[in-house]
């Protein structure tokens, strides 16, 4: 496992071990090629981070800083190992949290992006997206899940990679840019931190 793309292209991630699925190289760099025109300086909120893979990508191609959201012991290990190994530490911050529970704290705005990959099949994915629905903490919300996933919430996405058994959809607060989730971000700026 390594990141795909930007300064710190090739670098290799430490992984959190077999008992967590991590976003492949494949579906990663996809998944941030679609958003590269909202990538610089942005505000990143990575949920379920595991390894960090994503929020790292997300600092290797211009984000200004990430926040990861993790609470399984592995994956912490994992992201701290990771966050050292680059020298990200200071655009970074780690949260010890349960990824409802911390939503369910932000308010609208906050972020510029925001990425969740919960694992497949569980209904934290919906509550993500309900939330967001009624406080949508960051102007576009990203979401894997497992092509299969019962739509429910999904319905209300504006775009669609399918990549196999993985997709990835967009939501965008901003109506005017829903043909456009890779366009170039509004430039709204996260309000406090969290804590």
């Amino acid at each position: 496992m390594r990141i795909v793309s930007g300064r710190w292209a090739g670098r290799d991630l430490t992984s959190p071990g077999r008992k967590v699925r991590p976003t492949s190289e494949a579906v990663r760099s996809r998944w941030l090629d679609a958003l590269a025109g909202r990538l610089r300086d942005a505000q990143v909120l990575d949920l379920f981070a595991g390894s960090g893979a994503l929020g790292l990508e997300a600092l290797s191609r211009g984000a200004a800083q990430c926040d990861f959201v993790e609470n399984g012991p592995a994956s912490l290990h994992a992201l701290k190992a990771n966050v050292a190994a680059l020298r990200a530490g200071r655009r970074v911050r780690i949260f010890k949290r349960d990824a409802i529970r911390f939503v369910e704290t932000l308010g609208a705005g906050d972020y510029d992006l925001a990425f969740a990959d919960p694992p497949y099949g569980s209904l934290k994915l919906d509550r993500v997206i309900e939330r967001w629905t009624h406080v949508p903490f960051s102007h576009v919300l990203t979401v894997e899940h497992a092509a299969d996933h019962q739509a429910g919430p999904l319905d209300q996405a504006v775009r669609r990679l399918d990549l196999g058994d993985t997709c990835v959809s967009f939501f965008v607060h901003d109506p005017s840019d829903a043909e456009e989730p890779g366009a170039a971000r509004v430039g709204r700026r996260r309000r406090g931190g969290q804590g």
